[in-house]
Protein backbone atom coordinates (compact mmCIF):
# COMPACT_ATOMS: atom_id res chain seq x y z
CA UNK A 1 0.00 0.00 0.00
CA UNK A 2 2.99 2.28 0.53
CA UNK A 3 3.00 2.05 -3.25
CA UNK A 4 0.24 3.53 -3.91
CA UNK A 5 0.53 6.20 -1.30
CA UNK A 6 3.79 7.54 -3.04
CA UNK A 7 1.66 7.64 -6.25
CA UNK A 8 -0.61 9.88 -4.63
CA UNK A 9 1.85 12.41 -3.17
CA UNK A 10 3.63 12.70 -7.05
CA UNK A 11 0.47 13.17 -8.88
CA UNK A 12 0.09 16.07 -6.24
CA UNK A 13 3.16 17.12 -7.03
CA UNK A 14 3.11 16.94 -10.32
CA UNK A 15 -0.18 18.87 -10.21
CA UNK A 16 1.31 21.91 -8.42
CA UNK A 17 3.96 22.06 -10.72
CA UNK A 18 1.37 22.13 -13.64
CA UNK A 19 -0.52 25.38 -11.90
CA UNK A 20 2.36 27.36 -11.17
CA UNK A 21 0.64 30.57 -11.64
CA UNK A 22 4.57 31.00 -13.59
CA UNK A 23 2.70 28.74 -16.82
CA UNK A 24 -1.07 29.86 -16.15
CA UNK A 25 -0.58 33.61 -16.71
CA UNK A 26 1.44 34.00 -19.63
CA UNK A 27 -1.26 31.22 -21.01
CA UNK A 28 -4.14 33.16 -20.54
CA UNK A 29 -2.98 36.84 -20.16
CA UNK A 30 -1.06 37.89 -23.90
CA UNK A 31 -0.07 41.64 -25.03
CA UNK A 32 -0.07 42.17 -28.58
CA UNK A 33 1.03 45.70 -29.77
CA UNK A 34 -0.80 47.60 -27.72
CA UNK A 35 -3.67 45.59 -26.80
CA UNK A 36 -3.81 43.09 -23.54
CA UNK A 37 -6.06 40.33 -24.23
CA UNK A 38 -7.62 38.04 -21.84
CA UNK A 39 -10.05 35.63 -23.89
CA UNK A 40 -12.48 37.47 -26.07
CA UNK A 41 -11.52 41.33 -24.27
CA UNK A 42 -9.08 43.61 -25.36
CA UNK A 43 -8.04 45.89 -23.32
CA UNK A 44 -5.37 49.04 -25.53
CA UNK A 45 -3.16 49.71 -22.86
CA UNK A 46 -2.46 52.93 -25.54
CA UNK A 47 -5.55 54.57 -24.20
CA UNK A 48 -4.43 55.24 -20.61
CA UNK A 49 -1.41 57.58 -19.56
CA UNK A 50 -0.31 55.06 -16.92
CA UNK A 51 -0.81 51.32 -15.81
CA UNK A 52 -1.12 51.18 -11.68
CA UNK A 53 -0.97 47.37 -10.21
CA UNK A 54 -2.22 46.24 -6.73
CA UNK A 55 -1.34 42.69 -5.87
CA UNK A 56 -2.85 41.51 -3.06
CA UNK A 57 -3.19 37.55 -1.30
CA UNK A 58 -0.72 34.44 -0.78
CA UNK A 59 0.46 34.89 -4.66
CA UNK A 60 0.65 38.38 -4.52
CA UNK A 61 4.60 38.57 -5.41
CA UNK A 62 4.42 36.04 -7.99
CA UNK A 63 1.24 37.58 -10.16
CA UNK A 64 3.07 41.20 -9.99
CA UNK A 65 6.16 39.55 -11.72
CA UNK A 66 4.35 37.53 -14.10
CA UNK A 67 2.44 40.73 -14.93
CA UNK A 68 5.13 43.25 -15.61
CA UNK A 69 6.80 40.28 -17.76
CA UNK A 70 3.46 39.88 -19.91
CA UNK A 71 3.46 44.18 -20.13
CA UNK A 72 6.70 44.87 -20.84
CA UNK A 73 8.29 46.78 -21.79
CA UNK A 74 5.46 49.20 -20.53
CA UNK A 75 6.08 51.34 -17.08
CA UNK A 76 4.09 49.53 -13.88
CA UNK A 77 4.14 50.50 -10.35
CA UNK A 78 1.93 49.80 -7.71
CA UNK A 79 1.71 48.14 -4.34
CA UNK A 80 2.12 44.38 -3.10
CA UNK A 81 0.24 42.96 -0.30
CA UNK A 82 1.47 39.40 0.59
CA UNK A 83 2.31 37.28 3.94
CA UNK A 84 6.14 37.23 3.09
CA UNK A 85 8.30 40.53 0.97
CA UNK A 86 10.52 38.54 -1.05
CA UNK A 87 14.41 39.47 -0.91
CA UNK A 88 14.42 41.21 -3.97
CA UNK A 89 11.34 43.74 -4.09
CA UNK A 90 9.79 44.46 -7.38
CA UNK A 91 11.13 47.75 -8.57
CA UNK A 92 8.55 50.90 -8.54
CA UNK A 93 6.44 48.68 -6.20
CA UNK A 94 5.51 49.16 -2.31
CA UNK A 95 5.78 46.36 -0.17
CA UNK A 96 3.85 44.85 2.91
CA UNK A 97 4.16 42.45 4.81
CA UNK A 98 0.47 41.00 5.72
CA UNK A 99 -0.87 38.89 8.21
CA UNK A 100 -2.40 35.73 7.49
CA UNK A 101 -4.66 34.55 8.93
CA UNK A 102 -5.15 36.99 10.79
CA UNK A 103 -4.64 40.72 9.77
CA UNK A 104 -1.62 42.36 11.42
CA UNK A 105 -0.62 46.39 11.41
CA UNK A 106 0.82 45.87 7.88
CA UNK A 107 -2.44 44.97 7.07
CA UNK A 108 -4.23 47.58 7.79
CA UNK A 109 -1.47 50.01 6.81
CA UNK A 110 -1.52 48.10 3.28
CA UNK A 111 -5.28 48.74 3.32
CA UNK A 112 -4.82 52.30 4.18
CA UNK A 113 -2.13 53.32 1.84
CA UNK A 114 -3.87 51.24 -1.53
CA UNK A 115 -7.26 53.36 -0.71
CA UNK A 116 -5.05 56.55 -0.58
CA UNK A 117 -2.98 55.79 -4.14
CA UNK A 118 -6.15 54.58 -5.93
CA UNK A 119 -8.07 57.85 -4.72
CA UNK A 120 -5.78 59.78 -7.29
CA UNK A 121 -6.75 57.92 -9.90
CA UNK A 122 -8.74 59.79 -13.02
CA UNK A 123 -10.06 58.28 -16.09
CA UNK A 124 -7.12 58.52 -17.97
CA UNK A 125 -5.71 55.69 -15.40
CA UNK A 126 -5.92 51.81 -15.79
CA UNK A 127 -5.40 50.34 -12.66
CA UNK A 128 -4.91 46.25 -13.07
CA UNK A 129 -5.49 44.05 -9.61
CA UNK A 130 -4.52 40.50 -8.93
CA UNK A 131 -5.90 38.56 -6.40
CA UNK A 132 -5.09 35.65 -5.46
CA UNK A 133 -6.33 33.49 -1.58
CA UNK A 134 -5.78 34.99 1.89
CA UNK A 135 -6.05 38.51 1.09
CA UNK A 136 -9.69 39.05 3.20
CA UNK A 137 -7.08 39.10 6.13
CA UNK A 138 -3.34 40.27 4.26
CA UNK A 139 -4.81 43.43 3.72
CA UNK A 140 -7.62 45.48 5.33
CA UNK A 141 -8.66 48.44 6.88
CA UNK A 142 -11.97 47.70 9.56
CA UNK A 143 -15.18 50.43 8.67
CA UNK A 144 -15.38 52.10 11.83
CA UNK A 145 -12.47 53.46 13.56
CA UNK A 146 -13.81 51.87 16.45
CA UNK A 147 -12.75 48.46 15.61
CA UNK A 148 -9.35 48.01 16.88
CA UNK A 149 -6.45 45.81 15.41
CA UNK A 150 -6.95 43.57 17.98
CA UNK A 151 -10.74 43.42 17.75
CA UNK A 152 -10.53 42.53 14.06
CA UNK A 153 -8.08 39.31 14.75
CA UNK A 154 -10.52 38.50 17.00
CA UNK A 155 -13.25 38.78 14.41
CA UNK A 156 -11.58 36.95 12.25
CA UNK A 157 -10.27 33.83 14.52
CA UNK A 158 -14.29 33.54 15.39
CA UNK A 159 -15.23 33.21 11.78
CA UNK A 160 -12.26 31.03 11.24
CA UNK A 161 -13.18 28.69 14.07
CA UNK A 162 -16.75 28.94 14.21
CA UNK A 163 -17.54 26.43 11.28
CA UNK A 164 -18.61 29.17 8.61
CA UNK A 165 -17.83 28.46 5.24
CA UNK A 166 -15.77 30.50 3.01
CA UNK A 167 -18.94 32.29 1.45
CA UNK A 168 -20.58 33.19 5.10
CA UNK A 169 -17.16 33.80 6.23
CA UNK A 170 -16.53 36.69 3.46
CA UNK A 171 -20.10 38.22 3.81
CA UNK A 172 -19.14 38.89 7.13
CA UNK A 173 -15.43 40.27 6.43
CA UNK A 174 -17.11 42.39 3.69
CA UNK A 175 -19.39 44.60 5.80
CA UNK A 176 -16.57 45.46 7.97
CA UNK A 177 -14.07 46.34 5.72
CA UNK A 178 -13.40 49.62 4.36
CA UNK A 179 -11.75 48.21 1.39
CA UNK A 180 -13.71 44.54 0.72
CA UNK A 181 -16.82 44.17 -0.83
CA UNK A 182 -16.24 46.40 -4.27
CA UNK A 183 -14.98 49.27 -1.64
CA UNK A 184 -11.46 49.70 -3.20
CA UNK A 185 -13.17 49.54 -6.66
CA UNK A 186 -15.93 52.58 -5.46
CA UNK A 187 -12.68 54.39 -4.67
CA UNK A 188 -10.58 53.87 -7.71
CA UNK A 189 -13.77 54.98 -9.78
CA UNK A 190 -13.51 56.68 -12.23
CA UNK A 191 -10.15 55.03 -13.38
CA UNK A 192 -10.54 51.93 -15.85
CA UNK A 193 -10.36 48.29 -13.63
CA UNK A 194 -9.38 44.98 -14.36
CA UNK A 195 -9.22 42.47 -11.97
CA UNK A 196 -7.36 39.20 -12.54
CA UNK A 197 -8.03 36.60 -9.74
CA UNK A 198 -7.05 33.09 -8.58
CA UNK A 199 -9.86 31.72 -7.03
CA UNK A 200 -10.01 30.21 -3.71
CA UNK A 201 -13.92 30.01 -3.50
CA UNK A 202 -16.93 28.11 -5.22
CA UNK A 203 -16.82 29.23 -9.07
CA UNK A 204 -20.01 30.28 -8.71
CA UNK A 205 -19.18 33.11 -6.15
CA UNK A 206 -16.00 35.18 -7.55
CA UNK A 207 -16.70 38.32 -4.67
CA UNK A 208 -15.20 36.06 -2.08
CA UNK A 209 -11.88 35.98 -3.16
CA UNK A 210 -9.78 37.94 -1.01
CA UNK A 211 -13.57 39.31 0.47
CA UNK A 212 -13.94 40.87 -3.33
CA UNK A 213 -12.53 44.18 -2.59
CA UNK A 214 -12.74 45.14 -6.60
CA UNK A 215 -16.30 43.48 -7.30
CA UNK A 216 -19.69 44.26 -6.45
CA UNK A 217 -21.18 42.70 -3.40
CA UNK A 218 -24.07 40.28 -3.80
CA UNK A 219 -25.05 39.96 -0.35
CA UNK A 220 -26.50 42.40 1.99
CA UNK A 221 -26.77 43.56 5.57
CA UNK A 222 -30.05 41.16 6.13
CA UNK A 223 -27.41 38.73 5.33
CA UNK A 224 -25.41 39.26 7.97
CA UNK A 225 -28.14 39.35 10.46
CA UNK A 226 -29.35 35.97 9.93
CA UNK A 227 -25.65 34.44 9.62
CA UNK A 228 -24.99 36.34 13.15
CA UNK A 229 -28.17 34.38 14.31
CA UNK A 230 -26.84 30.94 12.39
CA UNK A 231 -23.95 30.70 13.62
CA UNK A 232 -24.62 31.97 17.13
CA UNK A 233 -22.02 34.61 16.95
CA UNK A 234 -23.83 36.74 19.93
CA UNK A 235 -22.17 37.17 22.88
CA UNK A 236 -18.74 35.74 21.31
CA UNK A 237 -18.14 39.00 18.78
CA UNK A 238 -15.63 41.65 19.62
CA UNK A 239 -17.71 44.39 21.65
CA UNK A 240 -17.07 46.91 18.83
CA UNK A 241 -18.54 44.61 16.04
CA UNK A 242 -21.18 43.52 18.61
CA UNK A 243 -22.43 47.38 19.19
CA UNK A 244 -22.34 47.51 15.03
CA UNK A 245 -25.18 44.93 14.80
CA UNK A 246 -26.81 45.66 18.14
CA UNK A 247 -27.16 49.18 17.03
CA UNK A 248 -28.58 48.15 13.08
CA UNK A 249 -25.34 50.71 12.33
CA UNK A 250 -23.29 47.87 9.70
CA UNK A 251 -23.12 49.80 6.16
CA UNK A 252 -24.22 48.26 3.12
CA UNK A 253 -21.85 47.26 0.24
CA UNK A 254 -22.01 48.51 -3.10
CA UNK A 255 -24.15 45.98 -5.44
CA UNK A 256 -23.64 45.70 -9.09
CA UNK A 257 -26.43 48.31 -10.14
CA UNK A 258 -24.04 50.81 -8.98
CA UNK A 259 -21.83 52.96 -11.07
CA UNK A 260 -18.55 52.81 -9.73
CA UNK A 261 -18.01 49.30 -11.91
CA UNK A 262 -19.24 50.68 -14.90
CA UNK A 263 -15.90 50.90 -16.62
CA UNK A 264 -14.55 47.30 -14.37
CA UNK A 265 -14.14 44.15 -15.93
CA UNK A 266 -13.26 40.87 -13.65
CA UNK A 267 -10.99 37.48 -15.10
CA UNK A 268 -10.15 34.22 -13.27
CA UNK A 269 -7.07 32.73 -14.49
CA UNK A 270 -7.41 29.46 -12.23
CA UNK A 271 -9.28 28.04 -10.27
CA UNK A 272 -10.20 24.54 -8.04
CA UNK A 273 -11.99 22.98 -11.29
CA UNK A 274 -8.59 23.69 -13.05
CA UNK A 275 -6.80 21.60 -10.42
CA UNK A 276 -8.74 18.63 -10.85
CA UNK A 277 -8.71 18.42 -14.00
CA UNK A 278 -5.20 18.50 -13.29
CA UNK A 279 -5.44 15.72 -11.78
CA UNK A 280 -7.47 14.00 -13.93
CA UNK A 281 -4.85 13.86 -16.37
CA UNK A 282 -2.16 12.68 -13.84
CA UNK A 283 -4.26 10.04 -12.59
CA UNK A 284 -5.62 8.89 -16.22
CA UNK A 285 -2.06 8.54 -17.39
CA UNK A 286 -1.32 5.80 -14.98
CA UNK A 287 -4.28 3.69 -16.53
CA UNK A 288 -6.62 4.09 -13.26
CA UNK A 289 -10.64 4.59 -14.23
CA UNK A 290 -11.24 8.30 -12.81
CA UNK A 291 -14.53 9.91 -11.97
CA UNK A 292 -15.33 13.46 -10.89
CA UNK A 293 -16.94 14.93 -7.38
CA UNK A 294 -17.69 18.46 -7.11
CA UNK A 295 -20.22 18.17 -5.19
CA UNK A 296 -19.48 18.26 -1.63
CA UNK A 297 -18.11 21.51 -1.60
CA UNK A 298 -18.22 23.17 1.88
CA UNK A 299 -20.24 20.38 3.08
CA UNK A 300 -19.62 19.29 6.93
CA UNK A 301 -16.44 17.25 6.17
CA UNK A 302 -17.94 13.93 8.32
CA UNK A 303 -20.89 14.52 5.59
CA UNK A 304 -18.40 14.35 2.73
CA UNK A 305 -16.59 11.69 4.23
CA UNK A 306 -19.13 9.39 4.05
CA UNK A 307 -20.65 10.65 0.53
CA UNK A 308 -17.12 10.10 -0.97
CA UNK A 309 -16.26 7.08 -0.02
CA UNK A 310 -19.59 5.74 -1.10
CA UNK A 311 -18.87 6.99 -4.49
CA UNK A 312 -15.52 5.44 -4.32
CA UNK A 313 -16.76 1.60 -3.33
CA UNK A 314 -19.60 1.92 -6.16
CA UNK A 315 -16.75 2.81 -8.43
CA UNK A 316 -14.86 -0.39 -7.41
CA UNK A 317 -18.20 -2.26 -7.32
CA UNK A 318 -18.50 -1.69 -11.26
CA UNK A 319 -15.61 -1.65 -11.97
CA UNK A 320 -14.08 -5.55 -10.60
CA UNK A 321 -10.52 -6.09 -10.86
CA UNK A 322 -9.42 -2.00 -11.69
CA UNK A 323 -7.54 0.50 -10.31
CA UNK A 324 -10.33 3.03 -9.71
CA UNK A 325 -9.84 7.12 -8.72
CA UNK A 326 -12.35 9.60 -7.04
CA UNK A 327 -11.43 13.01 -7.76
CA UNK A 328 -12.59 15.81 -5.79
CA UNK A 329 -12.00 19.10 -4.80
CA UNK A 330 -13.23 22.69 -2.74
CA UNK A 331 -13.00 23.20 0.79
CA UNK A 332 -15.05 21.33 3.71
CA UNK A 333 -16.15 22.52 6.97
CA UNK A 334 -14.37 21.64 10.16
CA UNK A 335 -14.99 23.28 13.50
CA UNK A 336 -12.26 23.45 15.66
CA UNK A 337 -12.85 21.70 19.11
CA UNK A 338 -9.40 21.24 20.77
CA UNK A 339 -5.73 23.16 21.08
CA UNK A 340 -3.87 20.93 18.45
CA UNK A 341 -2.59 21.29 15.42
CA UNK A 342 -4.26 20.70 11.92
CA UNK A 343 -6.42 21.60 9.13
CA UNK A 344 -9.62 20.58 7.19
CA UNK A 345 -7.11 18.33 4.78
CA UNK A 346 -5.68 16.37 7.79
CA UNK A 347 -8.71 16.07 9.46
CA UNK A 348 -10.46 15.00 6.23
CA UNK A 349 -7.85 12.21 5.88
CA UNK A 350 -7.87 11.36 9.67
CA UNK A 351 -11.62 10.99 9.54
CA UNK A 352 -11.36 8.04 6.61
CA UNK A 353 -8.81 6.20 8.65
CA UNK A 354 -11.71 3.97 10.66
CA UNK A 355 -13.69 3.92 7.58
CA UNK A 356 -11.16 2.26 5.19
CA UNK A 357 -9.47 0.15 7.76
CA UNK A 358 -8.18 -2.77 6.43
CA UNK A 359 -9.48 -1.99 2.83
CA UNK A 360 -7.35 -1.58 -0.48
CA UNK A 361 -8.11 2.24 -0.49
CA UNK A 362 -5.71 5.00 -0.13
CA UNK A 363 -6.69 8.73 0.31
CA UNK A 364 -4.73 12.07 0.11
CA UNK A 365 -6.00 15.39 0.72
CA UNK A 366 -4.24 18.57 0.77
CA UNK A 367 -3.90 22.16 0.19
CA UNK A 368 -3.21 23.67 -2.94
CA UNK A 369 -1.70 26.46 -0.60
CA UNK A 370 0.92 24.39 1.00
CA UNK A 371 -0.52 25.33 3.91
CA UNK A 372 -3.29 22.92 6.15
CA UNK A 373 -4.86 25.31 8.67
CA UNK A 374 -2.40 25.77 11.63
CA UNK A 375 0.40 23.23 10.84
CA UNK A 376 2.91 23.88 8.55
CA UNK A 377 1.56 20.55 6.51
CA UNK A 378 -0.20 21.07 3.16
CA UNK A 379 -2.50 17.87 4.09
CA UNK A 380 -1.76 14.02 4.43
CA UNK A 381 -2.26 10.36 3.44
CA UNK A 382 -4.05 7.33 4.27
CA UNK A 383 -4.45 4.12 3.17
CA UNK A 384 -6.58 0.80 4.91
CA UNK A 385 -3.10 0.02 7.39
CA UNK A 386 -3.10 3.65 9.17
CA UNK A 387 -5.02 2.68 11.77
CA UNK A 388 -3.09 -1.11 13.00
CA UNK A 389 0.36 1.12 12.19
CA UNK A 390 -1.61 3.50 14.58
CA UNK A 391 -2.83 1.53 17.30
CA UNK A 392 0.60 -0.30 17.21
CA UNK A 393 2.16 3.12 17.85
CA UNK A 394 -0.54 3.57 20.78
CA UNK A 395 -2.51 6.54 19.06
CA UNK A 396 -5.78 6.44 19.79
CA UNK A 397 -7.76 8.16 16.19
CA UNK A 398 -10.61 9.63 18.41
CA UNK A 399 -8.41 11.15 20.95
CA UNK A 400 -6.50 13.04 18.18
CA UNK A 401 -10.02 14.55 16.48
CA UNK A 402 -11.14 15.34 20.23
CA UNK A 403 -7.98 17.85 19.97
CA UNK A 404 -8.31 18.64 16.37
CA UNK A 405 -4.88 17.46 16.78
CA UNK A 406 -4.51 15.52 13.26
CA UNK A 407 -0.70 16.86 12.39
CA UNK A 408 0.47 14.85 14.81
CA UNK A 409 -1.50 12.16 14.19
CA UNK A 410 -0.14 11.86 10.70
CA UNK A 411 3.62 13.09 11.91
CA UNK A 412 4.19 10.07 13.81
CA UNK A 413 3.50 7.98 11.07
CA UNK A 414 5.29 9.68 8.22
CA UNK A 415 2.03 10.46 6.52
CA UNK A 416 2.10 14.04 6.21
CA UNK A 417 2.13 15.92 2.81
CA UNK A 418 4.51 18.88 3.41
CA UNK A 419 5.63 21.21 0.54
CA UNK A 420 6.25 24.36 1.85
CA UNK A 421 4.15 27.94 0.54
CA UNK A 422 3.44 26.60 -2.73
CA UNK A 423 2.42 31.01 -3.53
CA UNK A 424 -0.59 29.84 -4.85
CA UNK A 425 -3.82 28.86 -3.28
CA UNK A 426 -7.16 27.53 -5.21
CA UNK A 427 -8.57 25.67 -2.73
CA UNK A 428 -8.01 21.67 -1.66
CA UNK A 429 -7.76 18.97 -4.13
CA UNK A 430 -8.27 15.21 -2.81
CA UNK A 431 -7.19 11.88 -4.60
CA UNK A 432 -9.25 8.78 -3.39
CA UNK A 433 -8.16 5.41 -4.72
CA UNK A 434 -9.55 2.10 -4.65
CA UNK A 435 -8.51 -1.50 -6.18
Amino acid sequence: MRIVKDDLRQIFLHALEDLSLDKVMPRRIKCQADLLIVGEVRVDLSEYQKITCISIGKAAVQMAEQFICIVKPREVAGIVVSPDIPEKTIPNFLHYNGGHPYPNAESLQAASTILEFVSDLNREDLVVYLLSGGGSAICEKPISTDISLKDLQEFFHLLVTCGANIVEMNILRKHFSAIKGGRLAERANPAAQVTFYVSDVPLDQPSTVASGPTMPDESTVEDCYQLSQNLKLAGQLPSSIQQMFDKKKIPETPSLESENFSRSSWHMLLGNKDGVDVLHEQVTSRGWIVEQDLSVDDWPYEIAVRHLLEHLENMRRNNPGETVALLTGGELSVPVIGDGMGGRNQAFVLSCVHHIAGQNIAILSAGTDGIDGNSPAAGAVADGETLARASTAGMSVSDFERRSDSFHFFEKLDDLLITGPTGNNIRDLRVMVAW
